[in-house]
C-alpha cells in the first residue's frame, strides 16, 4: 500500500500542530501564583509551598494538569485534593516529612514529572522545604552527584537540617545499594 505525499504532510501538519499546541500549553503557565515561595521551574514544572485556596481553585486556568500535594494529611490534602478534582485535574498526595520521606516517594513523584501527560504539574508542600527535599533526591537519582543534587534541593527550598539529613540518609543508602551490585 503506498501513502500519499498529501496524506504524508498532513499527518506531518498534524504532528506538529498537536506538538506546538503542546508545548504552547505547558510554557502557559504562570510566573507567579498565590503560594509561598512559588517557583516556576520548566515549562512543565513549578513548585511552591502551601497554594492558596483560589489558586488551588484556578491551577486549570492557570495551565497546570497535576497537583502533587507533600503535605501530611492533617495539613489540608483533602481540601486541596477536592479544589484541584473539581477542575478535572489529577491529584497525586505524597505525604513525606523528614522521618518518613523514602527512595520511593521520590521514585512516585519523579513517575509523575516524566509522564508528558501530567505536565505541567504543580509540586507543594507548606513551605516548600520537603518540595526541595524531593527535587534533591530525584536530581541525585538522574545522575547528579550528590552536592549537585544537594544544591538543586536547596535552590527548590530545602531549608531544615532534619529534611537535608532524610535526603543524605537516601543518598548514602541508594549508594551503598548500588555499589554492593543489589
Amino acid at each position: 500500500m503506498q501513502i500519499r505525499p498529501a496524506v504524508l504532510a498532513l499527518a506531518a501538519a498534524s504532528t506538529l500542530a498537536l506538538a506546538l499546541a503542546s508545548a504552547a500549553f505547558a510554557a502557559g503557565i504562570p510566573d507567579k501564583l498565590d503560594a509561598a515561595s512559588y517557583r516556576r521551574l520548566s515549562p512543565s514544572l513549578a513548585i511552591s509551598g502551601k497554594p492558596s485556596q483560589e489558586a488551588l481553585a484556578s491551577l486549570k486556568q492557570s495551565g497546570f494538569r497535576t497537583a502533587i500535594d507533600l503535605r501530611q494529611p492533617a495539613e489540608g490534602v483533602p481540601s486541596a485534593r477536592e479544589a484541584v478534582e473539581a477542575q478535572g485535574l489529577k491529584f497525586l498526595s505524597v505525604p513525606v516529612s523528614p522521618d518518613t520521606l523514602t527512595l520511593l516517594d521520590a521514585q512516585k513523584v519523579a513517575a509523575v514529572l516524566s509522564d508528558q501527560s501530567a505536565a505541567p504539574v504543580l509540586l507543594f508542600c507548606s513551605s516548600s522545604n520537603r518540595v526541595g527535599g524531593v527535587i534533591a533526591v530525584i536530581e541525585r537519582m538522574r545522575g547528579r552527584s550528590k552536592e549537585e543534587a544537594l544544591a538543586e534541593g536547596r535552590k527548590a527550598g530545602l531549608r531544615s537540617a532534619a529534611m537535608e539529613n532524610a535526603v543524605l540518609k537516601i543518598l548514602d543508602e541508594t549508594a551503598a545499594t548500588a555499589a554492593s551490585g543489589r
